[in-house]
């Protein structure tokens, strides 16, 4: 017999080199050479492989290292990788990946509903001594609806509602958003609004955890009683979780606006306690319009979730070195970060694009995308 153990063990990042080798042939009778042609690829005469490319996005984007981090990787195994020289290959990522962004953005904007938020994020341009506020803004497609889930981010230099109204275009659907200005001139042009319960309840969260308001505590009992019922649609189908809404979930919001418009003069103006009650009330009609279909998201958790990693990202990389910089990090961003959502291993999936994509026709860019093998196409 024999005892067998196991022990588990690790292989830290292992550099090394492709040597490629093309045979070259003398023609005697036009007294020339010739080699095959250098295979296409992401970066002309470079010496960085797909796979170290890839390696250096993904520990940027998604494991959120700095430069110097990854330079400090490298020089541990003897191989020194500039700031200077990952910076311009990851530009470079960017650049070839634009395409595939694009057309994500484009298959995202067939989608009936979407979430969208935004994130500030430091810009320093060159020969600038301070940085400056840019913005993340991120739309993600609705898990209720059917297809594959995508996130986008759309980096601008500012926070103004033309930059949604600019990536929306004419996208006409229904749009789940916060209460910020810059989201409502879409609703005066053919997009209808949802309004995040999170939002309200966090208000009220917040209200409870700093005071232990018995208000705010009766607030979340209620809006529990709401997500409870998402909780058991979790597996029905849209027409069965539309009836289970109109069923269990409007007596529920019927009760809950009864109780904010009875309980709302008894608390003094300007108070926390009041904001809130404002703050639901005010947001009323777009709050329970989800109730009214069996596909529309009761929240904004899917986006904020989505943004949550850049949140952490930024703590490390702090800032983008120009808002050209930050677009090429915008397209590699949104194919990871949809890699991710799709269960797909985003180091594998950027390997493969970042070698296939040189040969890769306009009319063939679908098969790139990062659940291209879960869709068939």
């Amino acid at each position: 017999g024999e005892d067998v153990s196991e022990q588990l063990d690790v292989e830290p990042a292992r550099f090394f080199v492709h040597h490629h080798i093309r045979p070259q042939y003398a023609c005697r009778a036009c007294d020339s050479v010739t080699a095959a042609p250098v295979a296409p690829v992401i970066i002309d005469g470079g010496m960085a492989a797909p796979g170290l490319l890839a390696w250096i996005a993904i520990s940027k984007f998604v494991d959120h290292l700095p430069l110097y981090r990854i330079n400090q990787i490298g020089e541990r195994q003897g191989v020194p990788l500039p700031i200077s020289t990952t910076s311009d290959w990851a530009g470079k990522v960017g650049v070839a990946l634009q395409p595939l962004a694009d057309r994500l953005a484009e298959l995202l904007r067939m989608r009936p509903t979407l979430h969208a938020d935004e994130t500030p994020v430091r810009q320093l341009d060159p020969g600038q001594g301070k940085t400056k506020r840019a913005y993340l803004w991120a739309y993600r497609s609705n898990s209720l609806d059917e297809g594959p889930p995508i996130v986008v981010f759309d980096y601008q230099g500012g926070r103004a509602g033309a930059h949604a109204q600019s990536f929306l275009q004419h996208w006409r659907g229904h749009l789940m958003v916060d209460d910020y200005v810059a989201y409502k001139a879409l609703f005066v042009h053919g997009v209808t609004e949802l309004a995040c319960l999170a939002h309200v309840r966090r208000k009220f969260f917040e209200l409870h955890a700093a005071n232990g308001s018995p208000i705010a505590a009766e607030a979340l009992r209620r809006i529990g009683l709401l997500y409870a019922i998402e909780r058991n649609a979790v597996d029905d189908s849209a027409p069965a979780r539309h009836a289970r809404r109109q069923s269990d979930a409007k007596p529920v919001l019927d009760e809950l606006h009864a109780w904010l418009v009875k309980t709302r003069p008894v608390v003094a103006d300007g108070s926390g306690t009041a904001k809130a009650l404002d703050h639901a009330l005010k947001r009323w009609p777009a709050l329970v319009r989800y109730v009214d279909s069996g596909t529309y998201p009761i929240d904004n958790n899917a986006v904020e979730n989505a943004i949550r990693p850049i949140a952490i990202g930024k703590k490390n990389w702090l800032f983008t070195g120009s808002e050209r910089a930050g677009r090429r990090a915008a397209a590699i961003q949104s194919l990871v970060a949809t890699a991710k959502l799709n269960g797909i291993d985003p180091m594998r999936w950027l390997t493969e694009t970042l070698e296939k994509l040189p040969t890769c026709p306009n009319s063939q860019i679908d098969s790139l995308l990062p659940f291209a093998q879960i869709t068939g196409k």
